[in-house]
């Protein structure tokens, strides 16, 4: 008798516990497989230390040959879910395309960034949820403190010196006091003429920053981030992007090269096409995180509206606590459905409290309802994150010990381009590549520095299971319409 075979496609914070639970509790009684378009883990939360300097790229990846044991690796994209001949069909990283067949099938795909109908955004803006995002903008952002460095005339120098970052969220926060922090050491070691000083403008249109969290978390991150120099305006988002600046709602033009967007995600396109009923872009499942009309289907993490037992009648928000605790409940209750684990069980959730990185010893953090600020609250998130960590921690806090005793390396790495990291994608995990096969080929002249540079990219992978072409099989992935409500932070 053939084992049963075991599909999870994504490996965030949901796709990754529900393998790691599996290979533990089957223990070679079932095949399992992760589909995913990297060979890593991504830790999201320190994903804004990367692009300031303080952490080196692959101490926020895990690698997921290395630690997933028992589990097969199979780099690709879904590209669209077949629900009754139990095949998931994908593209591989150079082009080739598959099928992969299931007895049980795990939906962790995530999110990408979430778009707005605002002229000139998807052009000139780049988001902040992946590696190849956080690595170009470190980029950017230092190109452009010391091209303003060797600038003559005042306006450009302050215009190349002034950063946009849209989204007082998790991330928006993270990124606003992290690189504010990371340009004023710039600049002290390569002064800018006329007294310029690097500007950073925190936008949001909600009445406080991280609206999602307790007030006083909220209080706490405001004041950390104006006592740096950071302008916090709420109330206030971006009307138009071009190339020279932005128009805030209210008016104002700000001359910058710099537009950081993060307004928030939308579940990933893939969910769309699957043929089941959504609320708000997810896939609603019932409470042991299985789709109610296919009882061979789960799904959890930012892909799966999942009900709030704490709370009858809404869903759990789209965090990282939730997908990680998701993706551990989805694996017992896949692994107890072919009779291998536990009896299946109801998600349900405790809230452990929140923690915001404000970058040096500042941070806000509330444990278990404890609010705390300054370096008791620095030290309870790093803690934290150390510990929730799967995998680096000895090198991760390796680079903060290093970091708190030498300065930070100002310099470009320049391997990734404006045009290989458009805001308007499905894949933020990936760097287009030229030739590659998901992007064309740049053009002569293509710079580094985004907007007025950036080719018009096509938003799918033009293979044959791109919406563009035909192609056999119930269901293909197309991007749907953002949802018209804010939702909840990133990760």
């Amino acid at each position: 008798m053939s084992r049963p075979h075991v599909l999870i496609v994504g490996a965030g914070f949901a796709g990754y516990r529900a393998a790691r639970t599996l290979a533990r509790l089957t223990r070679n009684r079932a095949d399992v497989t992760l589909l995913n378009p990297t060979d890593y883990f991504l830790y999201l939360p320190l994903l804004p230390q990367v692009a300031a300097g303080i952490l080196e790229a692959r101490r926020v990846t895990v690698s997921l040959p290395g630690t997933l044991h028992g589990v097969r690796l199979v780099l690709g994209e879904a590209d669209a879910v077949d629900l009754d001949g139990r095949t998931v069909r994908y593209t591989g990283p150079e082009g080739g395309t598959g099928s992969l067949a299931y007895d049980r099938l795990v939906l962790a795909v995530g999110s990408v960034n979430k778009l707005l109908p605002i002229p000139g955004v998807a052009e000139h803006a780049h988001g902040f949820r992946g590696l190849p995002e956080a690595l170009y903008l470190r980029d950017h952002v230092t190109r452009q403190v010391e091209l303003a460095a060797a600038e003559d005339d005042p306006a450009a120098c302050a215009a190349r010196c002034t950063f946009v970052v849209v989204g007082a969220g998790y991330t928006g926060t993270e990124v606003a006091a992290h690189l504010k922090m990371f340009t004023d050491r710039l600049v002290r070691r390569q002064p800018l003429p006329a007294g310029v000083r690097p500007r950073w403008i925190l936008l949001d249109v909600a009445p406080r920053v991280l609206p999602e969290l307790d007030e006083r978390l909220s209080r706490t991150a405001d004041r950390v981030l104006r006592s740096r120099g950071v302008e916090v305006r709420m109330g206030t988002s971006v009307k138009e992007a071009t190339r020279e600046g932005v128009v805030l709602t209210d008016g104002e033009f700000v001359a910058s090269r710099t537009l950081v967007w993060c307004v928030g995600v939308r579940p990933d396109p893939l969910v769309q096409g699957v043929g089941q009923p959504l609320e708000r872009g997810r896939l609603i499942v019932d409470p042991y995180l299985q789709l109610p009309s296919r009882s061979d289907v789960f799904a959890c993490g930012d892909a799966a509206a999942v009900p709030d037992l704490q709370h009858p009648g809404s869903f759990t928000p789209m965090t990282a606590q939730h997908a990680w605790r998701q993706g551990k409940v989805a694996g017992e209750n896949v692994a107890g459905s072919l009779g291998l684990g536990r009896r299946r069980r109801p998600y349900r959730h405790r809230d452990l409290g929140f923690a915001v990185d404000l970058g040096g010893v500042r941070a806000a953090a509330n444990p278990f309802g404890v609010p705390l600020s300054g370096p008791a609250a620095g030290a309870v998130t790093r803690g934290y994150h150390l510990a929730a960590l799967p995998g680096n921690r000895i090198r991760v806090a390796a680079d903060w010990l290093l970091d708190a005793v030498l300065p930070r390396q100002g310099v470009q790495l320049g391997l990734v381009r404006s045009w290989s990291v458009p805001l308007d994608t499905a894949s933020p995990e990936l760097a287009r590549v030229p030739g590659g096969p998901q992007w064309p080929s740049p053009q002569p002249g293509d710079e580094p520095m985004a907007p007025e540079t950036a080719p018009t990219p096509p938003t799918r992978p033009a293979h044959p299971g791109h919406p563009d072409h035909p192609a056999p099989g119930p269901v293909k992935r197309t991007d749907p319409p953002d949802p018209a409500d804010r939702p909840n932070a990133p990760d």
